[in-house]
């Protein structure tokens, strides 16, 4: 064949890459049941896939061959370490014996394999963060050095948590499976719980100095719809609701200068329409279940605020008694902090202000930056500049994201200048 063949062949698998390894991989772990044999059967495969096609031609299943070279070239690989390490001997064998039947290449068996990818490495067993970590890396394809960058660590930190959590889903046996019907409800809430983790992260980091990791966030998203692609459960539909409305105002969240807009000040002609009809299309789906979730109530809050093309229009009321809905499904201090801000919005700042004291009076939110943020902008509006000043001072304390670090120093700084003014108007 010609050069530009090879160049076309490379372009094939390119896109095969892009597309489909993800599918490759989950069903050689499936295979093979080993996340590190799988990952090098999938290379592998890919490579002798450069090699043989150019003279061999595209195959009608391109997937499925891929697959099929993967597994041999594993019980290869494992032969080989056989004569080293006695274990691998009959782990090869055991492989060699399970022969690859028509329906590993079936689609729905595939997406049965992402599926199982996606609850293993989200399961309750491993921390939080190498859940998180796994995830990104199994099954959205992430570098272990995206990673890193992501969570503001070294990648060599981020390769040993992960190869940590590989071990532990070995060494615990962590079946890889989907659960059960009975078991479904528990373990749906931790991948939840990963997914949205991964879009936070990436819709308005925890630290450092970027406000949003764009990339993060369309991960999440693209998690999320593959996610209810499998298993369209109510909860799904509504994390999906809740993440496509919040990326939506994303081009409006800062300035060209990385500075943080707040929500009543953004300019809502940048919102995204197409994201914000989708997402609400979705609460409508996700709200009529029996048994509503913390999800699908987030989202509908957020579908109040989107649907108001004017801060001045937006539905507090509304807003006010979707937080207590959520506060009855899922009593927290922080949902309840928001659901004050949405009264002195409804009622006005002095009865918001009485609601933020007694839960800071409580101290389960004395170290949570937007607790003293929120109190400040209340004493603020009330004209009680000192205690707006004292609480200011607190959340740049605690604040440790320079976006939201900058924001915070401007508010002071006005607050500051205001009494300046006031002083030598009194003089």
């Amino acid at each position: 064949m010609t050069r530009n063949s090879a160049d076309e062949i490379r372009k094939v698998l390119d896109e095969i890459y892009r597309t489909d390894s993800r599918r490759v991989l989950a069903t050689l772990i499936r295979l093979l049941g080993d996340f590190e044999l799988a990952e090098d059967a999938m290379h592998e495969a890919f490579s002798a896939a450069m090699e043989q096609w150019q003279t061999e031609g595209v195959p009608k299943n391109p997937r499925a061959w891929l697959v099929s070279a993967g597994r041999f070239k594993a019980i290869d690989q494992m032969r080989r370490r056989a004569k080293f390490e006695t274990p691998f001997e009959p782990l090869a064998e055991q492989v060699a014996d399970g022969a690859i039947v028509e329906e590993d290449f079936d689609d729905d068996k595939i997406e049965d394999d992402r599926l199982r990818l996606i609850f293993t490495c989200c399961h309750p067993a491993l921390s939080p963060e190498a859940r998180t970590s796994l995830t990104l890396r199994e099954v959205c394809g992430l570098t272990t050095e995206e990673i890193a960058r992501a969570f503001l660590t070294t990648p060599s930190t981020m390769a040993q948590r992960i190869v940590r959590a590989k071990a532990k889903i070995r060494e615990a046996h962590i079946p890889y499976q989907v659960p059960t019907k009975e078991d479904l409800p528990e373990r749906l809430d931790t991948v939840l719980q990963v997914i949205y983790l991964i879009f936070n992260e990436g819709y308005l980091a925890s630290s450092g100095d970027s406000a949003t990791r764009a990339d993060l966030s369309e991960e999440a998203i693209r998690l999320a719809r593959l996610l209810i692609d499998l298993l369209p459960e109510p909860e799904v539909t509504g994390l999906l609701a809740l993440m496509l409305l919040h990326e939506s105002r994303r081009s409006a969240r800062t300035n060209p200068d990385g500075d943080l807009i707040l929500l009543e000040d953004q300019d809502r002609s940048l919102w995204n329409r197409e994201m914000i009809t989708e997402g609400i299309s979705l609460v409508e789906k996700a709200l009529p279940s029996q048994s509503v979730g913390t999800y699908a109530i987030q989202a509908a809050i957020a579908a109040v605020h989107a649907e108001a093309r004017t801060p001045s229009e937006t539905d507090w009321s509304e807003i006010v008694g979707l937080y207590g809905l959520l506060l009855q499904v899922n009593p927290s201090p922080v949902v309840e902090l928001n659901r004050a801000v949405a009264v002195a919005m409804r009622d006005g700042a002095e009865e918001g202000l009485r609601l933020v004291d007694d839960i800071l009076a409580r101290g389960e939110l004395e170290d949570y930056h937007l607790a003293h943020s929120a109190r400040a902008e209340l004493c603020r509006r009330l004209g009680r500049s000192n205690e707006a000043k004292i609480s200011y001072v607190r959340a740049l304390s605690l604040a440790q994201q320079e976006p939201e670090r900058r924001l915070i120093e401007k508010r002071l700084g006005d607050l500051e200048l205001q009494q300046s003014n006031e002083t030598n108007d009194q003089a």
